[in-house]
């Protein structure tokens, strides 16, 4: 099993799995994205009430299951019983490895309770901490996560991020970027009505040694304008999308047949509450 960086040609990483192709973090979404010859899966980490990692991006639980409340005032107990739109259970980041063990997972931390949680999962399972990256989240926090569990591979932090974004506009090097311990970038295309992704910024993060991964495109023009930029990743919902237009380039790096996953089978909907 290589590590989380160790591919060449540029990483197809599907969001939330590939959330258009099926409900979002859930062991379908993997399992669909993985038959497609994915080996990268980014997801969103919160942690319930009594500690355990769930894939799972809000911070409450109505957009996606339909139930009031936030996931962190439930135990893990109380949230096998929901249903992501209705179909799927929410996944421990744990299941979600285990499911997939030749898969890579870019983690996007999405609360400071999940350092520890991570932490702790980690040490229980130590070949883990090469398949993942850990990103979105503030730099002290990674800092933190790095202190704890070893050898993590992290993206850049908010801060340093938007440190590399500014410096990279205004022409000069950023301090401290490239020794704060990130391997990657994770640069979003636009954050509201500012366009953030440019070359300079691309360039600037190479000179740095820091591999650049842009989120979230769907469209495969916009995907090939990245590619000709020379981004090291793209972040899609739509990992079918993306994969042709890698192929199309002979840019598709095919994985082994170890590395491709099944579709999951959904479980029953859960019984009326």
């Amino acid at each position: 099993m290589t590590s989380y960086g160790d591919t060449t040609g540029p990483l197809a990483i599907a969001h939330r799995g590939g959330m258009a192709l099926a409900p979002e973090n859930t062991l379908a979404a993997f399992g669909r994205a993985t038959s497609l010859g994915l080996t990268h899966l980014e997801t969103d980490v919160q942690t319930t009430r009594d500690r355990h990692v769930v894939c799972f991006h809000d911070t409450t639980l109505r957009r996606v299951t339909g139930h009031p409340g936030r996931i962190s005032d439930l135990d893990l107990a109380d949230v096998r019983r929901l249903r992501v739109h209705g179909t799927d259970r929410v996944p421990t980041l744990g299941e979600a490895m285990a499911a997939f063990p030749q898969a890579r997972f870019a983690i996007d931390l999405k609360d400071e309770a999940s350092i520890g949680a991570m932490a702790r999962l980690l040490a229980a399972h130590p070949s883990w901490a090469k398949r993942i990256c850990v990103a979105g989240a503030w730099s002290r926090w990674l800092r933190r996560l790095q202190d704890e569990a070893p050898g993590v591979t992290t993206a850049l932090g908010w801060r340093s991020l938007t440190s590399l974004i500014a410096c990279s506009r205004g022409g000069v090097r950023p301090v401290g970027v490239g020794t704060s311990g990130g391997a990657f970038a994770h640069v979003p295309m636009r954050l509201g009505r500012l366009s953030i992704h440019s070359e300079r910024v691309i360039d600037r993060a190479h000179e740095l040694g820091i591999r650049v991964v842009v989120w979230t495109v769907d469209d495969p023009a916009t995907m090939r304008t990245l590619l000709d930029a020379g981004v090291d990743g793209i972040i899609t919902d739509r990992p079918d999308v993306l994969r042709d237009v890698l192929i199309s380039r002979d840019q598709w790096t095919r994985p082994s047949p170890l590395a491709q996953g099944r579709e999951v089978t959904r479980p029953a909907p859960a019984p009326p509450r």
